[in-house]
């Protein structure tokens, strides 16, 4: 992947922008081009599709990171990129058959919903090459990609452990999948390197386009006294955020804190005190999704592979955003050490005991 690559995906959320106004409130009609798609104006040659889960493409997470990611490599190679936006997984076959026959070289599929949907249209589909991330399948023409999710989370779990003031820190997930465990196990077990005496506050939303929801859990665990929630729930831990602007703008003082998931949520927390996103991880799926395309226009694809990124390749990571400089110090430290093997985070349901 290209160091110019690399730089432009900072960039992209100006390009998201506009693209993000024409994914709202998306339909299921993908017959045409509609609120459910958006394109890129790119005449290039090659073309990638993405089809998304039920979070939507401006979820402010996994979804959009994606997205950001494809229109930043647009940007670059002046090749075309287009997502299909679904409500439901009633929309998932139709956006992968409208994907299909509009002819896209290759078509990402976002989410571990999306299983069921891929031991469908790959084996009917052959010669298409499809990309599966955060999920695993076995068919030879999709490759499936991983991400070493507990390795970022384990770094928050220092962050939100060194930070919390009240031995209380809270976990909201979107539903209780290997994906999403991962980052709870790898949180639960950066808190007990720093601290096994604090509590983890462990909750689902059981969906990951429900706010409302998001928001009440997190009403209920800073009112029980966590101080610092992180959250992986896609457009449901927006939600989380509302509840924390809530909080501080009714009382300036309250010491609450709210760490990102998959991109950069530093904006996510602006109130009108400053900025209460203690941190977020990373989870560079723009990136993931360039490399096997250039894979792919090399004649390389990986298809029938299952493909992992981690700390060590810079695909997962965690942003400085208001650490102190003694909790970034301590941070960078354990990166180095699970990057060198010596720290070994728990990939699933992690005890302490």
């Amino acid at each position: 992947m290209s160091t110019k690559f690399k730089n432009i995906v900072l960039l992209a959320g100006s390009v998201f922008a506009l693209a993000a106004c024409q994914g709202q409130n998306a339909g299921t009609d993908t017959s045409s081009e509609s609120d459910s798609q958006a394109t890129s104006e790119a005449t290039g040659d090659y073309a990638i599709g993405m089809i998304t889960d039920e979070g939507g493409v401006d979820d402010r997470s996994f979804n959009q990171s994606a997205w950001e990611g494809m229109q930043a490599w647009s940007e670059e190679t002046g090749n075309k990129v287009q997502y299909y936006e679904s409500t439901d997984s009633s929309d998932f076959v139709p956006n992968f058959n409208t994907a299909i026959a509009d002819g896209y070289d290759i078509i990402f599929g976002m989410g571990f919903m999306l299983e069921d949907t891929f031991n469908e249209v790959a084996p009917a589909n052959p010669d298409q090459q499809f990309a599966f991330i955060d999920g695993q399948v076995d068919q030879p023409n999709v490759v499936s990609m991983t991400f070493k999710d507990q390795e970022s989370a384990f770094l928050a779990g220092i962050a939100a452990a060194t930070t919390s003031e009240t031995g209380k820190v809270g976990f909201v997930g979107g539903m209780k999948t290997p994906g999403i465990d991962r980052f709870e196990t790898g949180f639960k077990a950066g808190v007990a390197h720093v601290d096994d005496s604090i509590e983890v506050d462990a909750q689902y939303v059981e969906s990951f386009g429900d706010a409302a929801t998001g928001q009440q859990i997190a009403n209920a665990m800073y009112t029980s006294g966590a101080d610092v929630i992180y959250t992986a729930a896609g457009g449901s831990g927006n939600g989380v955020f509302t509840e924390a602007r809530n909080r501080l703008e009714a009382d300036s003082e309250a010491n609450i804190w709210v760490i990102g998931v998959d991109r950069d949520q530093t904006e996510e927390g602006e109130w009108s005190g400053g900025n209460f996103t203690l941190t977020s991880t990373i989870k560079d799926t723009g990136s993931a999704i360039v490399a096997i395309t250039e894979q792919s226009m090399d004649t390389e694809f990986p298809g029938g592979e299952l493909v992992e990124y981690g700390l060590a390749d810079e695909t997962v990571d965690i942003t400085r955003g208001n650490l102190d400089d003694e909790t970034w110090a301590t941070i960078e430290d354990a990166k180095q050490q699970i990057i060198d093997g010596e720290i070994d985070v728990p990939e699933f349901s992690y005890s302490a005991e």
